[in-house]
């Protein structure tokens, strides 16, 4: 392992092992973790229920019907609690869904829609739902290993072992319940939100090649000989499989430029690649290799984070909702973002195969959009209120201090923008040198 540089939240150094469209479809997605719980718990309950068989034959076989009577209470009484835990958490379920759905109501309309997905993606929400469903099946599947029969003498299974592993879940279906209450009151507070949403978005630049081009580098491509349009649905542009479009421009030794960005939306007819250094890949590795959905994901779309602050931000400071401190979280973390990608090459990524040869072009949002993402709106919006208005001022002056001198003009133009707003809407001279003053909290 290399060694390893923090800035800001965001770590730079050898790149980390991204996951694939797949499996990082797969975390968007809320059935997958239900539905793989409850198949492995079949699977355990048939594995235990071949061990109280084997039990039972084993007893039988030595003739120790004292030992089998002694099991056959414990199993009775244990058949009560089962019949009780399968019941009830049905009732258990629905609880915990009416307070996901509660959860995401408020925070989609208190926040921003784009948080919804922070639930969906929730590793404590799927494994409680997938606990509390696979616990309601292990307790009916439980209950169909009793028997009839009342003597030892005729008996083949006693559910012995299965009515503990059921006893087991119960236990763990409860810890989980109070993991899972604890996690969904912070995330229906806005700092763990907002510092939720910054995390992935380092997540994502992390995952971007650390070695960018030169403008030399990019131009040596050659000049452009096809182009690969979309045919599927049209959508947001998720995110592209790397591995598989690096393999077929190898395959056929050309190049592939990514045309649009990931997050812009295409429709069928939408140029998607041009092709460098000979005719396009045949067959439908092109089309297979993009991800086309209706919602942008930070799988490779670092500049989504920026889009879902500045969106809580605007939300804050909207008159329905008005709450500037709001507002200057959210500035705040967009401070933060933009600070640790300041010194960052913001190229286009180059990806290579194996002898180091490029073999796709990934176009990245650049500095001067990113800085618009983040300020652009709710500075427009920000005109009267001081509070965020000297937010803003202390962001775009730390900024500067900190960003090259290459990349300080749209720091210092949002900046004049800003005053010359609160020049012409605010008219006492006093209340306009407030509203200006830079100050990180706003106004403490």
């Amino acid at each position: 392992m290399g060694d390893w540089m923090t800035t800001g939240g965001l770590r730079e150094g050898r790149l980390p092992r991204a996951l694939s469209p797949w499996r990082e479809h797969l975390r968007d997605t809320f059935w997958f973790a239900p539905t793989a719980a409850m198949v492995l718990v079949f699977v355990v309950w048939a594995v235990a229920t071949e061990i109280d068989t084997a039990i039972v034959d084993a007893l039988r076989a030595e003739r120790d019907y004292d030992t089998l009577d002694d099991m056959l209470g414990l199993a009775d009484d244990a058949k009560a609690v089962v019949t009780v835990v399968s019941s009830a958490m049905m009732t258990f379920i629905g609880v915990v869904f009416s307070i996901s759905l509660v959860a995401v109501q408020m925070a989609s309309g208190q926040f921003s829609p784009r948080v919804v997905r922070i639930f969906v993606r929730s590793r404590i929400t799927k494994a409680t739902f997938a606990v509390f469903l696979s616990t309601f099946l292990l307790s009916l599947l439980v209950l169909t290993s009793y028997e009839g029969h009342a003597e030892a003498r005729y008996v083949t299974s006693i559910p012995l072992v299965q009515s503990v592993l059921t006893l087991t879940m119960l236990g763990l279906s409860l810890l989980l319940f109070v993991l899972y209450v604890n996690q969904t009151l912070r995330l229906m507070r806005i700092s763990h939100v907002i510092d939720r949403i910054t995390r992935e978005a380092f997540k994502a630049v992390a995952r971007m090649p650390v070695g960018r081009s030169t403008g030399e580098e990019e131009a040596a491509l050659g000049p452009e000989t096809a182009r690969v349009v979309h045919h599927g649905r049209a959508g947001i542009l998720r995110d592209v499989d790397i591995a598989r479009l690096v393999r077929a421009a190898r395959q056929e030794g050309v190049v592939l430029r990514l045309l649009p960005r990931i997050g812009d939306f295409v429709v069928p007819g939408t140029p998607l690649f041009a092709v460098h250094g000979g005719p396009a890949p045949a067959g439908r590795s092109l089309s297979r290799a993009v991800s086309v959905g209706v919602d942008r994901t930070f799988h490779q779309d670092f500049a989504f984070g920026l889009r879902q602050l500045s969106d809580i931000g605007l939300r804050a400071l909207s008159a329905a909702i008005n709450d500037p401190t709001t507002a200057v979280q959210a500035i705040d973390r967009i401070v933060q973002f933009l600070a640790a990608v300041a010194g960052r090459p913001l190229d286009p990524a180059l990806h290579r195969d194996r002898r180091g040869n490029v073999r796709l072009v990934q176009p990245v949002p650049g500095w001067t959009e990113l800085v618009d993402l983040g300020f652009a709106e709710i500075r427009g919006c920000a005109v009267g209120t001081p509070q965020v208005t000297r937010r803003l001022v202390a962001g775009f002056d730390d900024l500067a201090a900190i960003a090259p001198a290459d990349r300080r003009e749209p720091l210092l133009r949002h900046r004049a923008l800003l005053v010359e707003a609160v020049e012409r809407s605010v008219s006492e001279a006093s209340d306009r040198a407030f509203a200006l003053r830079p100050d990180r909290q706003g106004i403490g």
